[in-house]
């Protein structure tokens, strides 16, 4: 039997948020024929355990995080093991990637961005080390692909802050959320004097493909049965 897909998120208040996570989930399992249910590990429901209950394993959960910070380190495979729940593997989650990087050059072109122009790499934020290494190489992936050097700031959190970053108006200057989903930060960036601000990633296809890639990846380093909490590389 294929292993099932749970798609771990975050969660929020914001209406905004869960349709995002939603629209992925349902596009993996059109594009894989594979069942996919998702879960949240904070703020709203269903949790990772509610999304276990009657999910035969073995089970591959996919974080749809950006970075790898305190929930997909800590928190989600602390869920795990409280569901008891040892067919479970996790992935790496989905940032960074190549994929990834590719969207925001795509969602920076509609709204005008073009060569030559300035680019803000603009993220949550986070006080984990290896959360904001993982944010710095989104940013290097997305310079590379804008012809630019990006530095990452940061809507919260972690400095520099991107309001500060945009605080003088800037003529040719966009912003590049490095966000899945639209909601408060996005609606904080969107109100920078700037000459554009990007759409959030969003459930564009080629996260459909990512997603995917980490799963088919997990499916492939994992020899006999799942291990839960085990979490396999990008």
């Amino acid at each position: 039997m294929t292993p099932p897909l749970l798609l771990v998120a975050h969660g929020t208040r914001d209406p905004a948020g869960p349709p995002v996570v939603d629209r992925i989930a349902a596009a993996v399992a059109e594009r894989a024929g594979i069942a996919v249910r998702t879960a949240y590990v904070d703020v709203i429901g269903p949790t990772v355990a509610e999304a276990l209950h009657g999910l035969d394993g073995p089970v591959v959960a996919v974080p749809a995080f950006l970075a790898a910070g305190y929930h997909v380190r800590v928190d989600l495979p602390a869920q795990l093991a409280a569901a008891g729940r040892a067919d479970v593997t996790t992935t790496a989650p989905l940032g960074p990637a190549p994929e990834l990087a590719a969207v925001l050059l795509r969602r920076l072109r509609t709204v005008g961005w073009r060569p030559g122009a300035e680019v803000v790499f603009a993220a949550a934020g986070s006080t984990d080390p290896r959360a904001l290494a993982d944010v710095r190489a989104a940013a290097r992936l997305l310079g590379a692909r804008c012809g630019r050097v990006l530095r990452p700031s940061y809507v919260t959190t972690a400095e520099p802050r991107t309001e500060r970053v945009c605080a003088e108006p800037g003529p040719d200057r966009f912003v590049a959320p490095y966000l899945l989903a639209p909601g408060a930060f996005h609606r904080r960036l969107a109100a920078l004097p700037v000459r554009g601000v990007a759409e959030p990633i969003g459930a564009h296809p080629l996260v459909v493909d990512l997603v995917l890639r980490r799963y088919r990846a997990a499916l492939r380093a994992v020899s006999g049965p799942v291990r839960a909490g085990a979490v396999h590389p990008r």
